[in-house]
């Protein structure tokens, strides 16, 4: 028999007897040792042996705080095994058990991301790829198609997208200078793809399955009772920090901004307990469903754990959708989690007057522009049209998709990151410096290429012809 065929064979009854929790003879819940050795489990173990294994050896000859950080992401996915396995023996949760069910691994993700607080590490750009990583892991929150989350799969690619601006930061700046780091940054990558997203794939594709008859979520998550002598009079407890998978949104978590020009939103595809935060339009507040407005949609906040609005010299910010056709991102300050996923290739994106904040376009728009913007981040995924940047300074731009035309003009310093479907983009400057184009190279690294910003113009045959002024000493 074909050896394809007979591995998709024992893959789909892997599939099959993974599937089989809840329904086992008597109806009977599995027993801890049934679950711990359930194909499933089995299989997370096999992904950390092959996947985890090459992050912590490039981590250790590493040390430091990059040792700190991958020794979190260790506890992290340790801690979601443990979940696994009680998923096994528990039933399915309401919204509110599953945040409390949760809360184990939203603790550890928490700590992650108190690393990359507070003052600039050296190793800031290997902080953040992990922490903002770990929101792959909210996977396991998803609950149905109604939930409000993508689909397990997709969340894993979608949450990998945003650890990987500043894992390619690490790749670059360490391509020349320490094998160590650019492997520990290559194992990331591989540990979630193809690793978590594979695992994801072959035996939860629809979210986790949860036991019919086993015990319910809050007997499961509960900590065994304190050991104490005498009784004692509680004492209030502090305020619960925010939660990654909480029911109800917080109202203090980012009280302060995240530092970095170009730190990417966490918690950005994580469904609708973890996105309680972020700043975007719903269809209530669209001109086309609203009888109140006219021409204009405001976009408002949910209650969450985005910081109160910072108001640039040139008006209060901005972020809306005019007359349904043009999206409108004005005046943010230190934003860093702004988000337009409800577009089409209809609409247009004009970003001004925006410094220190990261937006994210989740879908094809007809062109983008960022205007008069410093230490601006715009990740996108295709554009029909062009991707402009114009009078602006200190602006980081990763095409995930494709995008025809790119181009600068006016600016000073620019970083643009090609995928390997927009490798045919035409760039085009104008009175523009320090601008740096980063494709994918054929072993993965990234390629950094400087575009000329000096020429020299030479009389000949009647005509001038313009060559760029070359620096090196050969």
């Amino acid at each position: 028999m074909d050896a394809k065929l007979i591995q998709r064979l024992e893959s789909a009854v892997a599939r099959l007897e993974s599937l089989s929790t809840g329904f086992r003879p008597g109806g009977a819940p599995e027993s801890g040792e049934d679950a711990v050795s359930d194909p499933s489990i089995l299989g997370f173990d096999d992904m950390m042996g092959q996947y985890f294994a090459r992050v912590y050896s490039a981590a250790e000859k590493i040390g430091g705080r990059v040792l700190t950080v991958t020794e979190i992401l260790k506890e992290a996915f340790s801690v979601q095994r443990e979940l696994l396995v009680k998923i096994k023996q528990t039933q399915k949760p309401d919204l509110a058990g599953l945040a409390e069910f949760l809360k184990p691994i939203n603790e550890v993700i928490m700590k992650a991301n108190a690393l990359t607080e507070g003052r600039r590490s050296d190793f800031f750009n290997h902080l953040k790829a992990a922490a903002d990583s770990l929101s792959a892991l909210a996977w396991i929150a998803f609950t149905g198609k109604d939930c409000g989350m993508s689909m397990p799969i997709a969340h894993v690619e979608e949450s990998w997208q945003m650890a990987e601006f500043y894992n390619n930061k690490v790749l670059v700046e360490y391509r020349n200078k320490d094998p160590d780091h650019v492997e520990w940054a290559k194992a990331m990558k591989e540990l979630y793809l193809p690793g978590l997203r594979d695992y994801v794939k072959s035996f939860y594709p629809l979210g986790p399955v949860w036991s019919v008859t086993g015990k319910n979520a809050a007997a499961a998550a509960a900590p065994p009772p304190p050991k104490t002598s005498a009784p004692r009079t509680p004492a209030a407890p502090p305020p619960p920090p925010a939660s990654l998978f909480s029911s109800e949104p917080s109202q203090a978590s980012s009280s302060k901004p995240k530092q970095g020009m170009a730190a990417v939103f966490q918690e950005i595809n994580s469904g609708k307990p973890v996105t309680s935060g972020l700043k975007k339009v719903t269809d209530d507040m669209k001109t086309k469903n609203r009888a109140d407005r006219v021409g204009v949609v405001g976009s408002s906040e949910k209650g969450g754990r985005t910081a109160s609005p910072s108001f640039s010299k040139a008006g209060p910010p901005k972020l809306e959708l005019q007359m349904g056709r043009k999206w409108v991102v004005e005046n943010q300050v230190g934003r860093k989690n702004l988000v337009i996923d409800d577009c089409d290739a209809k609409q247009s994106v004009y970003i001004f007057g925006c410094k220190d904040s990261v937006l994210q376009i989740q879908g094809k728009v007809n062109n983008i522009t960022v205007d008069k913007c410093t230490k601006m981040g715009v990740v996108f995924t295709d554009v029909v049209a062009a991707f402009e940047i114009v009078n602006s300074n200190s602006v980081e731009v990763q095409c995930q998709g494709s995008a025809p035309t790119i181009s600068v003009d006016n600016t000073g310093g620019c970083v643009l990151y090609l995928s390997k479907d927009s490798l045919g983009t035409s760039i085009t400057t104008a009175k523009s410096s320090e601008i740096n184009v980063l494709v994918p190279g054929s072993d993965g690294d990234w390629v950094e290429h400087a575009l000329p910003q000096q020429f020299v113009h030479s009389f000949k045959d009647g005509g001038f012809e313009t060559t760029p002024v070359s620096h090196s000493g050969g």
